[in-house]
Order: structure tokens, then C-alpha cells, then sequence
């Protein structure tokens, strides 16, 4: 017996759309056998150069699941797609549109009569606060949400007639499409789903921020606003046949954008989240007409934009919002990219032309020498394209990219390509990316993501300022490098996508270290990231006026290795303390230690950073001990004193005078000298001590002599003397 199948959320629209178009990208097919090694291109990283933040939020996902989640400590994950394009939060139900032959689809829930509280949703926002993760939900602008929780859909046989396919489960829903190819018009929407609005969108927030607080208050963080809304007329035809115009979308979004805010100011939003490429020139009103008449020459929409290209007109209209308001309906400008050349987004690892071709398109990200091998057949630029458009049309306005996917994810193809995709989002500054349909934990794709953040499994992450790092030859040997703020480590991943094992010199420019440790992640072994033994770091660098540091390694095949380079240790100031007895008479009622220190390492000291300690008994307890300041060279006003007492006396003390240093005090430079500084120690009731089983005491002496006895700190930490 068929059963019939679970429907997963997640189904892109996009992928759906890029099917239709014409695909390009013809490649030579790779050599096969075994490849010898050859000389690698030179790589370079300087970490005083381009020094920029990398945002976490560029490793998200979309429908992660929770163990994955909380191995990669994920930043974001987003809950989007043609599904929530129309959701009901009060009968957790969604409307899988085209998806599954326009029918509302009730969410799995043990408790439905509880609704809104335990939906799908509630459940998603739950599982990000468990693994400390950043939540994308997508709030309607279609102005439909399914009826009921019911199993209606939107072209039933009984009432619209025979239909190409249906469902073998459900016969009566069909796709929409009569058997001789044209589509059913004029359907009811009412059918499935019933109107809404901002009002809807502030209720569901209120829901949402009563029982996870707002943005600010770690509840749900982003919010896009809907889901390639230019490509309703394909996806949600049964409800929005026509292609929605540039000022619908524009609307649409101020009434949104502003309820979003409304109901949580502190929230962000994410728009316009057109599917593609086309999306950048074109509404969803000029890709139904021009897709069906090919006027893409001269669509009918641009009118209505003043004949600017979409992306540009939406941008300025957000800000005329924010300016004539004061207040931001659009935080992140968000554009879904799948490459488009043939076999690549969401394809496998079979073909070798193929997965040549999938490093390759990487450059559509970034490189402007690159023509896109599709039918896009431009430079694409992505990132760089994003940001220019932001600058020059909203400044202060994110950048994000919601949907992607590169294909192969169950492949080391598809691992080599995904990892560079992390890199150059980093490095071209993305402020957020989510992959859509995301790898199994054991998939090649998974241990991409590790290798960024989650290397060494005990949470090793690729750093979070970024820095210059460049390659000779990208398309064999792809470097990124970034600088961990937490610990000031170097990381550089270097991903080999020539085929062959590669030799190559990394210079580090400003980073001098003897070692460096070696992940590396492979064809070789697929299951897991390997320690690699490490690897020496050549100082100084063998040409006058070359990096800092320099190493030589090889790259296997098909391979990311990545780099952490420790920052040394900074050099510990070597201070000697001397010390002269200023009092001749040892058992009298003073105790009058002159001190005298001296900087014979290669750091200048703070002198606000230094405590010393002189070791005594008090030999008695019953009266304080005080202590003064009778000469100093510096002045006694920048000296400090106190007498501690020890909770558990020592051979020769029970307690000691500290002197530390105001921050007026200064530096004390290398071979440098402070002092000397003359004190004196007196019991409040003038009683004798008994000085000569003091640690720290010496007889008089007329000339000052290095002690061991009496201990120098820095911050805290003894660096000099011995302790009782």
C-alpha cells in the first residue's frame, strides 16, 4: 500500500522558477585519474589590512535541526519559504501553494485545542532559545491566510473541472492547470483562506512578544517580510493570479514593515526577498506580463518606478518612508540568489564538467571579471552589487541573502564550494545568509559549516575580523583569513578546488609565531575534521621585506585546511627589586625598608600595573600596623601603602606591606629605575618587632642590594621574588 508522503515545509520557489529559464554554462570536462602535485599560487594574508567585522549571522540556515543547531552554536536560522507565505498562526495551518496542489496543510500538533500556544511556530522560536540561536520568521504581505484547520485547497476537480494532475491522496485538489495546458482562472479564494492584514501581523506579534519577549529581550529577532512575493502569481495563483506591481510590493511593505514595528520596535525586518536575478529589474507585475509576451524590453511596471530598475526604486521609496516618518519599515535589504547555470543550485556531485563549473560560479558572489556561465550572462558581483545599491539609495541599510544554495551538499564538491561561499560572505562584508535546505549532520556540506564554527569540537570558530587575504590564482587555491577577537588568534582557511594537491607559501604580514595548528577537512576522509600534525612558521621570512612570517605546506585535493595561529604571548617585563635596611636597630618599633625597582627587560612598565611586597611578622596582634611614605623620588603622593594581614601565617610573615603606584606614576622604560622609595611600618600602640626572622628583612647595609625576598607583581601575578 502508498502512503503518502510528509511534506516538508521547506520547497523553494525559486528553484521552481530557475527550472523555466534557459540554462548556460558549458565546461570542459576534467581529466580523469589520479593528478600529480604542482607548484600552488602564492597566498598572502596582512592583518593590518581591510581589517572589517565578520557578522555571525553570515552562517545561518534555514530549518535547521536541533542537534546540528547546537553543534555549530548556530547563529540564525529562518523559517521561510513558499509555505509561510500564507500561515495561520491561530490554526497553525500553511497553504503549500504550488507546492502541493494549493492546499491547506494542518501542522502536526498534539494539542490543538490549546492554539496559538504549542504551534509549529512557538515551537521553532523554542527550539532557537535552547541553542542560542537568532530566529528569521516571515510575516504575510499576500494579505491571504488559510480559512481553517482544514484540508481545503484551492483548485478542487468538483468545482473547477479535470485538471492536468492531483493529488493521489487528496483527488479532488488539483494543480490548476486543465488537461489541455491552460490554467484555471477565475477560482475563489475564499476556497482556502481568508483576508489579512497588519492588524493579523500585530496580533500575532503581541502572541509572540508575551511569551518570548521582544527583539531586545531575546525573544524573535528578524522578521521578513514574506517570501519572493515578485513570483506570487506562479506560486499562490490561486489567490494572487496577477504579478503584484512595484507599488503593491511597496505598500504592502509600509503596512507591514510599520505593524512589525509597532509591535516590537526593537525587531528587524528583511525585504524585499525577491527570488533571483530578475527580481533586481523587475516587480512581479512585469515578470507575469513579460514571461508570457517577452516584453522584458520594456515591462510594464517601470513606468510606475519612474523607469528605474526595481531594486533601486524599492530602496529609495523605504527611505522617503523613513524620512517622512522616522522610523525604519526596512532594516536589511534582502534578495534570494541561486546560480543558474544548469545542474548546480541543488544538484549533485556526479558530473566532474558540472562540479568545475560549481567552484566557479562562486565568482558571481564578488568577481567582476566574471560573467555569469548562464542565462544571466553578466557580472553579477552579489555582495558588492548589494552594497553599492544600499549605499547609494538607503546608507544604513544591512544586507542579507535569505535563500541560496550551491548544490551538492552531500558531496565534497559541493563541502569545497560551500566553504567558499562562507569566505566570501565574510569577506565582502554580507550582514546575514541563511542556506536553504540545509545538509544532514553527516553530509560533506554540514562540515563546511564546521569548519567555521566548530573545527575542533570543542567550538574552535573562525575569526571575527576579518582581514586581507589574498590568493594568486583564486580559482585553484581560495584563501580567507580573519583575526578572533576573544583571543586575538589568526585563522586562514584555504580551500583547494584545482583537483590536484597544490604546494603553496601563505605569508602572514604582522604575525610572527613558531607554530601554527592544522584542521583539515577532505576527500580523504569524509567523516570527520582531522588534526593535522602542525605546522612551522618561518621567521624571519627569506626576502628583505616579506611578511612577517611565512610557512610552506600542501594542499591535498579536493580539501580545507585551515590555519589557527596563536598570538604570542605578550613579553613579560623583567623588574628586580633592591633594597636597603634604613634601620640599624632591629628590634625597635620601626621596621624602614627602602626599595628601589629596576625594568631590565624589553617592554616599558605601567607603574600602575606593579605591587610590591615586603614579608614581615608583626609579632603582635593586637595593635594595626601602619605605614608611611618618608621620601620617594617620584613623591610620596604617587606611592601607595597597605598592610595586609595574612589569614594563615608563613614561616617568617603574617602579614605584608604592599606599595603599588598611582597612575600619575607613569612608565618606567626599559633599563629604566624608579626609586628609591623610603617607608616605614609602626604599630598603632609603638610596641617593638622583632625583625630578624622577617622574610624579607637584611641587615643594614650602606648601598642597595638586589633581593630575592621581597616579591614584584604585575596585574597581580608575581613575576619576580619568593614568597614565604
Amino acid at each position: 500500500m502508498r502512503r503518502r508522503p510528509v511534506l516538508p515545509l521547506f520547497v523553494s520557489a525559486s528553484l521552481l522558477v530557475s527550472a523555466s529559464l534557459v540554462g548556460a554554462g558549458g565546461a570542459p570536462v576534467l581529466a580523469t585519474g589520479p593528478a600529480p602535485a604542482e607548484p600552488g599560487p602564492t597566498l598572502e594574508v596582512d592583518l593590518a589590512a581591510d581589517r572589517h567585522p565578520i557578522s555571525p549571522h553570515i552562517y545561518g540556515m534555514n530549518f535547521t535541526d536541533e542537534a546540528l543547531a547546537e553543534e555549530l552554536a548556530l547563529p540564525v536560522r529562518r523559517w521561510g519559504g513558499n509555505a509561510t507565505t500564507r500561515y495561520h498562526y491561530r490554526y497553525d495551518t500553511t497553504n503549500r501553494a504550488s507546492d502541493w496542489f494549493f492546499e491547506n496543510i494542518t501542522e502536526a500538533n498534539d494539542n490543538p485545542e490549546a492554539l496559538p500556544d504549542g504551534s509549529s511556530t512557538d515551537r521553532f522560536v523554542e527550539q532557537d532559545r535552547r541553542t542560542g540561536t537568532d530566529t528569521v520568521l516571515t510575516v504575510p504581505l499576500i494579505g491571504w491566510a488559510p480559512k481553517a484547520r482544514d484540508g481545503s485547497c484551492g483548485f478542487s476537480v468538483a468545482k473547477y473541472g479535470p485538471q492536468q494532475s492531483t493529488d493521489e491522496w487528496r483527488p479532488d485538489c488539483g494543480n490548476g492547470v486543465r488537461p489541455d495546458g491552460t490554467p484555471v482562472t477565475g477560482n475563489d479564494p475564499l476556497d482556502t483562506s481568508v483576508p489579512v492584514g497588519p492588524e493579523y501581523v500585530r496580533e500575532w506579534l503581541g502572541h509572540l512578544t508575551a511569551k518570548y519577549g521582544t527583539a531586545a529581550e531575546g525573544g524573535v529577532k528578524f522578521y521578513n517580510l514574506d517570501n519572493e512575493p515578485d513570483i506570487w502569481h506562479s506560486t499562490h495563483r490561486d489567490v494572487h493570479p496577477t504579478g503584484a506591481s512595484s507599488v503593491e510590493l511597496r505598500d504592502q511593505a509600509y503596512a507591514i514593515g510599520a505593524a512589525v514595528k509597532e509591535a516590537d520596535p526593537t525587531a528587524a525586518t528583511l525585504g524585499p526577498v525577491g527570488w533571483g536575478w530578475t527580481s533586481w529589474d523587475h516587480s512581479g507585475l512585469d515578470q507575469e506580463v513579460c514571461g508570457r509576451t517577452g516584453c522584458w524590453a520594456n515591462p510594464p511596471d517601470r513606468p510606475a518606478r519612474d523607469g528605474l530598475p526595481f531594486t533601486t526604486w524599492y530602496l529609495q521609496q523605504m527611505k522617503k518612508y523613513d524620512d517622512e516618518h522616522r522610523q525604519r519599515v526596512l532594516d536589511y535589504f534582502d534578495m534570494h540568489f541561486y546560480p543558474q547555470a544548469s545542474g548546480v543550485a541543488f544538484g549533485n556531485g556526479n558530473d566532474p564538467a558540472t562540479n568545475a563549473l560549481r567552484l566557479r560560479s562562486t565568482r558571481a558572489l564578488w568577481d567582476p571579471s566574471y560573467t555569469d556561465e548562464s542565462w544571466i550572462n553578466t557580472q553579477v558581483r552579489l555582495v558588492p552589487r548589494m552594497k553599492e545599491l544600499v549605499a547609494a539609495n538607503y546608507p544604513g541599510t544591512k544586507t542579507a541573502v535569505t535563500e541560496y544554495n550551491w548544490g551538492a551538499l552531500d558531496h565534497i564538491n559541493g563541502a569545497l564550494t560551500q566553504a567558499d561561499v562562507l569566505g566570501i560572505f565574510g569577506r565582502e562584508g554580507l550582514d546575514l545568509a541563511t542556506l536553504w535546505a540545509p545538509p544532514g549532520a553527516t553530509q560533506p556540506g554540514a562540515y563546511a559549516f564546521r569548519m567555521y564554527r566548530n573545527y575542533d569540537g570543542a567550538g574552535g570558530r573562525f575569526g571575527d575580523v576579518g582581514v586581507r587575504a589574498t590568493s594568486a590564482d583564486q580559482e585553484k587555491l581560495s584563501v580567507y583569513a580573519a583575526e578572533r577577537s576573544a583571543d586575538g588568534a589568526l585563522t586562514v582557511l584555504v580551500v583547494n578546488k584545482s583537483g590536484v594537491e597544490q604546494t603553496s607559501q601563505l605569508s602572514l604580514r604582522g604575525r610572527t609565531a613558531s607554530t601554527a595548528k592544522v584542521y583539515r577537512y577532505g576527500a580523504a576522509d569524509l567523516t570527520s575534521i582531522v588534526r593535522a600534525p602542525d605546522q612551522q612558521i618561518q621567521v624571519p621570512p627569506p626576502v628583505a621585506g616579506a611578511p612577517s612570517g611565512y610557512l610552506t605546506h600542501s594542499y591535498p585535493a579536493d580539501s580545507v585546511t585551515l590555519f589557527v595561529v596563536d598570538r604570542p604571548a605578550p613579553p613579560t617585563p623583567s623588574l628586580t627589586v633592591g633594597y636597603r635596611n634604613l634601620d640599624r636597630s632591629p628590634a625597635d618599633a620601626e621596621i624602614r625598608p627602602a626599595i628601589r625597582l629596576e625594568n631590565s627587560g624589553t617592554v616599558p612598565v605601567n607603574l600602575s600595573r606593579v605591587t610590591v611586597r615586603y614579608w614581615f611578622t608583626r609579632d603582635s596582634d593586637r595593635s594595626p600596623v601602619q605605614a608611611g611614605c618618608d621620601r620617594a623620588t617620584l613623591g610620596c603622593a604617587k606611592v601607595t601603602r597597605r598592610v595586609v594581614a595574612l589569614s594563615t601565617p608563613r614561616p617568617g610573615a603574617d602579614g605584608y606591606l604592599e606599595v603599588g603606584f598611582t597612575p600619575e606614576a607613569g612608565v618606567m622604560s626599559t633599563a629604566g629605575q624608579v626609586g628609591p622609595v623610603e617607608l616605614r611600618l609602626r604599630k598603632a600602640d609603638r610596641s617593638r618587632f622583632s625583625e630578624p626572622d622577617d622574610h624579607s628583612w637584611r641587615p643594614a647595609r650602606p648601598n642597595f642590594e638586589a633581593s630575592t625576598r621581597i616579591t614584584v607583581h604585575l596585574d597581580g601575578v608575581r613575576i619576580a621574588g619568593v614568597e614565604p
